[in-house]
């Protein structure tokens, strides 16, 4: 007798549904606390506290209608086998436009566009209703709906660009990889990955966003003093016109080797007004790149993504597997798809050690960021964050350490706080 893999998986996604809901209801209820947590009173004002519990119960309940509707999806398409209907769709639809429904790289496009039309259509409500109803509500959008649908064409356009000709090579190398498969998917995907954090910021990005240089000036001057010192090969600094879309604030960097670049959102220098916060904030990032935070995230996505390849090659010949998720044939596509759900128990593992890695390193570009003599503006351009983004002020330390990449700001000061103390 097969086993029942599609059983299951359903089994597991029903039950990881119920733990997850678990864990939002805990996070819910600590939303609902109506004082701050010790470490915050006197730290963050009690208006800003005020707006950031309704920010985050309004976000809350929206996410348990989101899940929900999710889940009941996802378990209908596996239980109803709508995957296998839908595939058959998508050939007979090729035959109706003259093409060879034969071709595995046109039939999977053709499957690939449905999908991309369903999913549209099915998340277009969510997005909506969180942009225009809660994000507005609580003050942060600032785009228009012919903005927001703008966006969203652009998207489809890129994925119709650049989809066909990165599954086309995925279905060739599939086919006649042989038995050293997984290492050229593992190598295909390095490359891409590397092309596209190449052209992103370069093609992409500036597609939605403007990107213009950050003035000469204090703050300018600062920040490259910094990365001077640090011998960071700054080459550019520039400011993303964020508050076209949201009034949330971030800065980040990017590139390669001796290309580095900085981005500031706007948003940020608004919220702000001390530039030393911002520096700080700036001293934190650099502490990622000087503590190669970078490069081990990156080596550990490298392994596991092999691995994940390694583990494809296992099972992608099993007629089993498919047959059990209704499928007579064994499309490359599909089996990637049903490979995914088949270690979905592995990768909520994974993700829980990689949030704990993730924290470890926030804690560690924290300590050195202050060791450059940042503490202070830190410690205030932390708060300042947490204060403008309604951050949730309260949270329940199950659901943290089970979903926050970063650590909880309670837990961030008091490490920041934590030498002061023990040198007193």
């Amino acid at each position: 007798m097969a086993f029942p893999y599609l059983e299951a998986v359903l089994g597991f996604m029903i039950l990881m549904y119920i733990f997850e809901t678990y864990l939002d209801v805990r996070q819910h209820a600590a939303h609902k606390l109506p004082t701050l947590p010790k470490t915050l009173v006197g730290v963050i004002s009690q208006e800003k506290f005020e707006k950031s519990r309704a920010y985050s119960l309004d976000k809350s309940y929206f996410h348990f209608i989101h899940e929900f509707v999710t889940i009941l999806m996802d378990s209908s398409i596996l239980y109803f086998r709508i995957l296998p209907w839908f595939w058959k769709i998508s050939g007979e639809s090729l035959v109706y436009l003259g093409l060879n429904a034969e071709n595995e790289i046109f039939h999977t496009l053709s499957f690939l566009a449905g999908v991309m039309v369903w999913s549209q259509i099915t998340d277009l409500p969510f997005s909506l209703y969180s942009t225009f109803v809660i994000e507005a509500r609580h003050g942060f959008n600032k785009q228009t709906v012919w903005l927001f649908f703008r966006d969203m064409i652009k998207g489809i356009a890129l994925a119709v660009v650049i989809g066909p000709p990165i599954v086309a090579a995925i279905i060739v190398i599939v086919q006649k990889g042989g038995p050293y498969l997984a290492i050229y998917l593992w190598g295909f995907m390095l490359i891409l990955s590397l092309v596209m954090m190449t052209i992103y910021p370069v093609l992409i990005a500036p597609l939605f966003n403007k990107f213009t240089p950050l003035p000469q000036g204090d703050l300018r001057l600062k920040i490259e003093n910094l990365a001077s010192s640090l011998k960071f090969p700054l080459k550019k600094l520039f400011v993303v016109d964020g508050s076209t879309r949201s009034s949330h604030s971030n800065a980040y960097m990017y590139g390669f080797f001796k290309n580095k670049r900085i981005v500031l959102y706007d948003t940020l220098i608004q919220q702000c007004k001390n530039d030393e916060e911002i520096v700080a904030v700036i001293a934190h990032e650099l502490g990622h790149w000087k503590l190669n935070h970078t490069m081990y995230s990156f080596i550990a996505v490298q392994i596991l993504t092999l691995l994940q390849f390694g583990g494809y090659t296992l099972v992608r010949n099993s007629k089993d597997l498919f047959q059990s998720f209704g499928f007579d044939t064994q499309p490359v596509l599909i089996g990637l798809i049903i490979f995914q759900h088949t270690v979905i128990p592995l990768q909520h593992l994974v993700s829980f050690g990689l949030n704990l890695v993730s924290r470890a390193f926030e804690f560690q570009a924290d300590a050195f960021a202050k060791k450059l003599g940042y503490a202070a503006p830190l410690r205030a351009g932390l708060v300042k964050l947490q204060e403008e983004n309604l951050s949730a002020m309260n949270t329940d330390p199950w659901y943290s350490a089970y979903h926050y990449s970063h650590p909880p700001l309670v837990e961030r000061l008091a490490a920041i706080d934590e030498p002061d103390k023990k040198t007193d």
